[in-house]
């Protein structure tokens, strides 16, 4: 039997461990070799990468993707898309996720993975319906979480949900790493008996448990997995392609990989994690097994800004209270998934009750929206005297938000004008408006300086 792997170390290893501040100019010179390794596909692009790319590298995100693109040929390229969301933290109306899609597929994109943080399906219909109509790969992924409402038969019908929509994967999305090895057996177990689309796994090593389930996964039936290569694996990042690939090899499965590859990528990694280290860009904290997010549930890259945010307050004293309020504040927000956005809105709110002294005291725009209504139905009952705090007489929405949404895309290009220069540039600025404003005008200045220079030499 083949096992598919999927390379992480450009999207989320780099997210979850560096809070996704690898340049482009960091891998370029290894993306020939990447795409000679073997690989199943290559993530690159999507969850942080977009607004990381605009807010921290000065990169073009849809140029990056390009430039991915040209080096690499052969292999399949993976993005990460949050249904409704798209790579932001609010619902976007259909005709811009639709042209989303489209220009992910255009500008080199081949696999789309699209979730919704609490697993309303509702959310993903037309970014899996888009990217099927544009000959993309749809990846329909399931959270994965543990709570007191969900349970094995509530995950093996999100397969047959998705698998009704016409999806030609599903992956489950494991994003704080708490999936079991013996709960992973029973999960593809199931799913596999149920669906016959193929099935893949994405988890994390930051309780330590993610090898062990990903091999338990394989031995239930699961088609691929997600690893980093060996120097960005581990912590908060996904396990070592290397050591699941020798693993794999050994029990009798066919990966496809190269393992002379992996050594040169892996090599050419080295020091670009030592700069990380040295520039204070990699905490340590990230690294380590935390066996405590089995109980608090925060995946890596929430982790990481968690960490940051608290550094900012000064306030990095207070990370063990802010990790005891984030499961009290999940509870009263119905039990959502531990995903970007709500893996931030619950992390904010818990870090806020903490540092104000009083839960609840201040609540951000984003909790109130996700009570409203506009990110979706919470899997779990919503704490009623929350709601009425929050809320007050306000009505609930309970159909589909973006039903309510007004199409923006080309009202909002017309009024952009000769800012934007291209659809993407459009994209960008709906996605990430002040920024993009920011990034356009530098980018502009930037040309000039190299127009006035190329003028002084001649």
């Amino acid at each position: 039997m083949k096992i598919g792997i999927t390379e992480t170390v450009l999207r989320d290893a780099n997210q979850s461990l560096i809070a996704t501040r690898m340049s482009f100019e960091d891998f370029e010179g290894i993306l020939e070799a990447m795409d000679n390794a073997g690989y199943a596909s290559i993530e690159c692009w999507g969850g942080a990468t977009f607004d990381s790319c605009l807010r921290y590298l000065s990169e073009d995100p849809w140029e990056r993707l390009r430039k991915i693109r040209q080096k690499v040929k052969k292999t399949k390229l993976q993005m990460l898309l949050r249904g409704q969301n798209l790579l932001g933290y609010k619902h976007y109306p259909d005709d811009v996720v639709r042209k989303f899609v489209q220009h992910s597929i255009k500008n080199g994109i081949d696999i789309i993975r699209i979730f919704d943080a609490l697993n309303d399906f509702r959310n993903i219909e037309v970014a899996v319906e888009e990217t099927l109509k544009c000959g993309g790969h749809a990846q329909g992924a399931i959270c994965y979480t543990t709570s007191p409402i969900h349970n094995l038969e509530k995950y093996v019908e999100m397969g047959k949900t998705l698998e009704s929509m016409g999806v030609n994967s599903i992956c489950v999305k494991d994003m704080a790493g708490i999936l079991g090895p013996q709960e992973a057996y029973d999960l593809f177990k199931a799913l596999k008996s149920t669906v016959k689309v193929p099935l893949v796994l994405h988890t994390h090593s930051t309780t330590g448990l993610g090898p062990i389930t990903c091999v338990k996964a394989v031995e239930a039936g699961c088609d691929r997995i997600d690893t980093a290569i060996s120097v960005f694996s581990g912590g908060t990042a996904q396990p070592a392609t290397e050591t699941l690939n020798y693993a794999l090899k050994q029990m009798g499965y066919e990966t496809d990989l190269k393992e002379d590859v992996l050594k040169e990528i892996n090599d050419f990694f080295r020091p670009v994690k030592e700069k990380f280290i040295q520039s204070g860009g990699l905490n340590t904290y990230v690294m380590g097994t935390e066996t405590d997010a089995l109980k608090y549930q925060i995946p890596g890259g929430m982790l990481s800004n968690l960490i940051a945010q608290l550094k900012q307050q000064n306030a990095l004293d207070k990370l063990d209270e802010v990790l005891l309020e984030t499961p009290r504040v999940r509870k009263d927000l119905g039990y959502p998934p531990l995903v970007t956005p709500m893996s931030q809105m619950v992390g904010v709110q818990a870090a806020t009750n903490v540092l104000l002294g009083e839960r609840y005291k201040s609540v951000s725009k984003e909790v109130k929206a996700y009570i409203k209504g506009e990110y979706g139905k919470a899997p779990g009952e919503i704490d009623p005297d929350l709601i009425k705090k929050v809320l007050g007489d306000e009505e609930r929405i309970t159909g589909r938000f973006a039903d309510t949404l007004e199409p923006i895309f080309e009202k909002t290009k017309k009024e952009l004008g000769d800012i934007a220069e291209s659809d993407e540039d459009v994209l960008t600025y709906i996605a990430f408006p002040q920024i993009a404003e920011k990034f356009f005008k530098e980018r502009e200045e930037k040309r000039s300086r190299v127009v006035s220079y190329t003028i002084t030499k001649m």
